[in-house]
């Protein structure tokens, strides 16, 4: 196969084999060639010896927060292959050019949603948890009460207050992505309200906005279903105006679907003895590989005492492979040495550096070992909040 970025027509093509292999149902196929071949997005193609497309893989560019800084990120997409060139490794051929150019445009994290886990770790992703799920009956949340403001938005309307609440909301979560009024409204947006019943809603309290909340209405029987798409809030009287306003729909609907980030667990938080009729699941299916070890241990949060050395190996990513030095200011590669503090693979350096598992759980993993400076370790790669609210 041979791999290169695709542009011009060789862009509709990709669409197509997407099309094909994600079950799409298009009405008018030609009628889609004139958008999709203007497209600028990253996309890459795996080709024949006699020049045919055989499968694509498109790398969105976002800036996600990482520990309250803003990071270049790939988002990779539409990872798909004709059934008739797959086991011949295209997508992999990709990968194998795709992320050293992506080292090189100056991305430090590429992320994912897998359909396999296993075929994705081969990449050098490596499992990320981002979201608590939560199934509940309103009543539950009768005893919340909030004597502010509710306001709903209608389609229409600006959404510039929605977006300042997200702003300051999403600096505190790892993997959120920054958005701008465009990718705010694309949260909000419905064309028809009355048939998507899709409700935004902003809470206030002496004149400051503290919270937002978005939700859908899913016809159930025998009682409707109130789906949490999105909420955000900016104080502990935010988080519990979104509570006591779900809690007011105890006549309306059988169950609540309540998503939130990763790091804030309802169960440990929520004022009623029948916590026990709660139902929690977690979702996984979500997928981060380091771009730029370097970079990345220059951004995420370090105490101020910080000194330790890691050692890191990357079978793809050759800038990544060395030892580096780690102190609060400043990463500098040194020259091999015998015993380093921490020796990790790319894909366990991924889960550490973002904070989806803690250090106790990285010893678990048999590419991760420590040989001292424990303690300062375990300040460095802990447990932190995550969220992630963009679908690629």
């Amino acid at each position: 196969m041979k791999v290169r970025k695709i542009n011009g027509s060789e862009r509709f093509d990709a669409y197509l084999i997407s099309a094909y292999c994600f079950h799409n149902r298009i009405d008018d196929v030609e009628s889609e060639r004139q958008r999709i071949e203007g497209e600028t997005i990253e996309d890459w193609g795996a080709f024949t010896d006699d020049g045919t497309l055989a499968a694509r893989i498109i790398n969105n560019k976002f800036t996600f927060y990482l520990d309250g800084q803003p990071v270049s990120a790939g988002g990779i997409g539409a990872v798909s292959t004709l059934p008739e060139y797959r086991e011949e490794g295209a997508i992999r051929e990709i990968f194998r050019e795709l992320l050293p150019e992506s080292y090189r445009s100056g991305e430090v994290i590429s992320a994912l949603f897998p359909f396999n886990h296993a075929f994705y770790r081969k990449q050098g992703y490596e499992v990320v948890t981002f979201q608590n799920n939560y199934e509940l009956k309103p009543a539950l949340l009768t005893g919340y009460k909030f004597d502010g403001k509710v306001t709903r938005w209608n389609p229409g309307e600006p959404v510039d207050e929605y977006l300042k609440i997200y702003q300051k909301f999403a600096e505190n979560y790892n993997f959120a992505m920054i958005r701008d009024e465009k990718t705010m409204m694309e949260h909000m947006k419905v064309e028809k309200l009355y048939q998507e019943r899709k409700f935004s809603y902003l809470f206030s309290k002496n004149g400051e906005n503290i919270a937002y909340l978005i939700f859908t209405d899913i016809r159930h029987d025998p009682a409707a279903i109130l789906h949490v798409e999105e909420c955000a809030w900016l104080s502990r009287d935010g988080f519990y105006a979104i509570l006591a306003f779900l809690g007011r729909f105890d006549a309306d609907y059988g169950n609540i679907e309540l998503k939130l980030p990763y790091g804030i667990d309802l169960l440990r938080l929520i004022r009623t003895p029948r916590a026990y009729e709660i139902q929690k699941t977690c979702r996984f299916d979500f997928m981060v590989r380091v771009i730029n070890a370097k970079k990345l241990l220059e951004i995420i949060k370090k105490p101020a005492d910080c000194d330790f050395t890691i050692k890191v190996s990357d079978d793809l990513i050759p800038e990544n492979n060395g030892v580096f030095h780690v102190t609060v200011d400043s990463v500098i590669t040194v020259n091999d040495i015998k015993l380093s503090d921490l020796v990790v693979s790319h894909r366990a350096l991924s889960q550490m550096a973002v904070g989806c598992i803690n250090l106790d759980e990285a010893m678990l993993r048999p590419d991760v070992e420590v040989n001292g400076n424990e303690e300062m370790l375990r300040r460095v790669f802990m447990e932190k909040k995550i969220y992630v609210g963009e679908y690629f």
